[in-house]
């Protein structure tokens, strides 16, 4: 239902592990994830599947990084949520340029993939000194027209709202969906 996607330790595997039963490894080093890991989220009486799509990096459209392996993961998922690790990581790097640098390897491999509903997920709130890098992701994502959500994975701020907004986007968007034909089981 909705993909985890974003560099490598934007903490999507951190999240994943916080609103799943998923246990996938986590560790402070790039590309600690080379499969997707699935799990089950509920928030009431919805419940979704998420998956934690393999960290990308620029270039990755052009199969930089297995990008291409990991990009074809995300066409399967009606709904993104782009984390984006707040503090800049070991590299210093802008929240904002890492959101940019995402969306655009999104629509360089496949034009949908920029247009697929995204919630955009401002992660390591938590940590000291974050406050404006927060508000410019939150600027350019709703300038974009993305849901927004600050949160922070290992201490939990924010996550039952995500996880209830993820919820309700994945079931509206259920909801939305063409009724099967049932072309593929006369084959």
């Amino acid at each position: 239902d909705a993909a985890l996607v974003g560099m490598p330790s934007a903490g999507k595997s951190s999240l994943i592990a916080r609103i799943s039963a998923a246990r996938p490894k986590i560790a402070d080093y790039p590309f600690t994830t080379l499969v997707p890991n699935l799990g089950v989220a509920t928030s009431g009486d919805l419940s979704f599947v998420v998956a934690d799509i393999p960290g990308l990096i620029e270039g990755a459209s052009e199969g930089r990084g297995l990008g291409h392996e990991f990009l074809r993961h995300i066409e399967r998922t009606a709904l993104i949520l782009h984390v984006v690790d707040v503090t800049g990581g070991f590299e210093g790097r802008d929240a904002v340029e890492d959101y940019r640098t995402i969306n655009a390897e999104l629509a360089a491999y496949a034009s949908e993939l920029a247009n697929r509903p995204q919630i955009v997920v401002a992660n390591k709130c938590d940590m000291p000194g974050t406050e404006d890098a927060v508000k410019a992701l939150r600027e350019a994502a709703e300038a974009d027209g993305h849901t927004f959500h600050a949160i922070s994975a290992v201490t939990g701020e924010g996550i039952d709202a995500l996880v209830s907004d993820t919820a309700d986007s994945v079931a509206k968007l259920r909801a939305e969906a063409p009724a099967p034909t049932g072309e593929a089981d006369e084959a």
